[in-house]
Parts: C-alpha cells; sequence; structure tokens
C-alpha cells in the first residue's frame, strides 16, 4: 500500500514537472514573438493560491500597443493568449480598471506592465 500510494506520488510529480516545462516553453515561445515587435511591458499579480496572471505588452515607436500577451490561471494548462481589444490603443489611453472591469488580478498585472519608462 505505501508502495503504491509513493509511485502514484512520483509519477504526479514528474507529470508537473514534465507540464510545467512545456507551460514555461510556450510562454517562452509566445514571449519572444511579443519582443521582436518593440518594447515589453511585464506585470505579474496573484499569489501562491490564487490564479497568477502574467500580461506582456509590446508597444511601437509612437507608444501605441502593437501586440498583448496575457496567460492566467492556477495550473500547468494556463496557455498564453492575445488581449486583442487594446491593440492599437495609446499607451496613454489604457486604463487597467476599464479594459478589466471585474479582474482585479488583471488590473494589477496590466498596471505593472505599463510602468514602462518613456524613452
Amino acid at each position: 500500500m505505501v508502495t503504491a500510494l509513493i509511485t502514484v506520488a512520483v509519477i504526479a510529480w514528474i507529470c508537473q514537472l514534465a507540464l510545467g516545462g512545456w507551460q514555461i516553453h510556450q510562454f517562452n515561445r509566445a514571449f519572444n514573438a511579443l519582443c521582436q515587435q518593440g518594447r515589453v511591458g511585464v506585470g505579474r499579480s496573484g499569489g501562491r493560491f490564487k490564479p497568477r496572471v502574467v500580461i506582456a505588452v509590446a508597444l511601437d515607436d509612437q507608444h501605441r500597443v502593437c501586440d498583448t500577451l496575457i496567460m492566467r490561471g492556477l495550473t500547468v494548462f494556463a496557455r498564453p493568449a492575445k488581449i486583442p481589444a487594446i491593440n492599437g490603443l495609446f499607451l496613454q489611453e489604457l486604463e487597467p480598471d476599464v479594459i478589466f472591469p471585474h479582474d482585479s488580478l488583471c488590473q494589477n498585472a496590466l498596471s505593472l506592465a505599463l510602468n514602462l519608462k518613456h524613452g
């Protein structure tokens, strides 16, 4: 009985490592593509037992959003996605509480991502 429990725990741990590595690989590919498009700001919110949110925003030379990336979730099954609603907007037009009116974690992550140095 103890051997079976240990075996199940080891298999679950190995699956967690494999799926976590795959998730990181998917995020890195999406993030590298985003970095090719302009200056990128990244924000992260969430805690140990809350769903984490990572938002990255790429800006062109006119401080206009040219691409975005959002990844949110509590498990290794979270995948990077786009935020099409803010593409083409200027940095000054972005208001996290308007874009994500009912999601304080996304508001916080977007606020952190928008703290870019103008230059």
